[in-house]
């Protein structure tokens, strides 16, 4: 294992520089770099100081990184199903709230309706894959059959309903923890 080529793939993964690793552990930048160039090597002391500022246990540094799932199947899916307000939600990503991006599809119910968010620096895509839905956006509503997408900054009170006196079906993908 390459013990500086793994603390600089931590750093650059917690979207830190040297010199923020360096003034969080009382490093300096020149001896982060040198770590991670393996010109050095930390005390045990520094060592556990630089992984606990990477979010990383000894244990979970020293094993071999397995190889991130790609592909999701519908087994892998978490399904969430709202009776009272008619809509099925479907992650389609198993823990996506804890990425940039949180991909789901949303079936309604005729008359169906998703929950009413509060303001937030979200941004928000729906594309329409069956049926008609309407975004209340504030006081504005705007409206999109299968097909068409809408794209907005969830900058206003907001939720999306189903537009169509048949069952319809979107996938949303939102940032910034939308759902």
């Amino acid at each position: 294992m390459d013990i500086g080529q793994r603390i600089r793939d931590l750093r650059i993964q917690k979207n830190l520089t040297q010199e923020e690793l360096g003034e969080r552990t009382d490093l300096t930048k020149g001896y982060i770099s040198q770590l991670e160039h393996d010109q050095g090597s930390p005390s045990m002391e520094t060592f556990f100081d630089i992984l606990n500022v990477l979010g990383q246990t000894p244990a979970e540094f020293f094993t071999e990184n397995h190889e991130d799932q790609l592909v999701y199947t519908v087994e892998d899916q978490v399904e969430y199903e709202d009776d009272e307000r008619g809509f099925n939600l479907r992650w389609l990503v198993p823990e996506s709230n804890e990425n940039e991006m949180e991909p789901v599809r949303i079936s309604f119910e005729p008359g169906g309706t998703f929950k009413t968010f509060e303001p937030s620096p979200a941004e928000t895509f729906v594309y329409v894959t069956k049926g008609r839905v309407t975004l209340e956006l504030g006081t504005r509503r705007y409206t999109a059959k299968r097909g068409e997408t809408i794209y907005f900054h969830a900058t206003k009170q907001h939720r999306i309903v189903n537009a169509a006196k048949t069952a319809s079906e979107i996938l949303l993908v939102a940032t910034a923890s939308y759902l």
